[in-house]
């Protein structure tokens, strides 16, 4: 059985690691991050319990591609986290969606291709691009309940 220890002798950079061996390939990835959110809305045309107001707890995620940096990092977690905060969720959260997203019926699959668009946006910024090599979104998976979701991927999103 293993127990914890304590770590004996921190590694220390340029000691027991040089600069150059921080970058181990040259392969894309793919990193995800998650994140939830609550709002209103309603659908119309449609026949249902769904055309009344009401709420969700909506949980997005993203798959986003890329290549790693110099330091073996294609984009920080936190990274991903401010663009998520200041420029998507300011839209979408305790929001009521019909009000605050472009003119459509605010289907999951309509705001997944949405919330898809403004990551994309995002990452295609200049001093993004410069930041993070190749990155791209990859997916967006918009959960409106546990077992419902909807998802944009990046070939039907390019090749349609």
């Amino acid at each position: 059985m293993y127990g914890f220890r304590i770590v004996d002798k921190l590694q220390k950079m340029d000691e027991d690691i040089k600069k150059e061996q921080l970058k181990y390939h040259s392969k894309r990835v793919m990193v995800s991050k998650e994140f939830t959110f609550d709002a209103a809305h309603h659908l119309h045309s449609y026949e249902g319990k769904c055309k009344n107001l009401h709420g969700h707890t909506y949980r997005v995620i993203f798959g986003l591609s890329g290549y790693v940096d110099d330091r073996g990092l294609l984009i920080d977690f936190g990274d991903i986290k401010e663009i998520w905060k200041t420029e998507i969720e300011i839209f979408l959260d305790h929001r009521y969606l019909n009000e605050t997203l472009p003119p459509m019926n605010t289907t999951a699959e309509n705001m997944v291709v949405w919330i898809y668009e403004k990551m994309d946006e995002s990452l295609r910024k200049e001093e993004r691009q410069q930041s993070y090599s190749g990155a791209r979104v990859e997916f967006v998976r918009l959960y409106e309940t546990p077992t419902s979701y909807a998802e944009a991927r990046r070939e039907w999103m390019e090749n349609e």
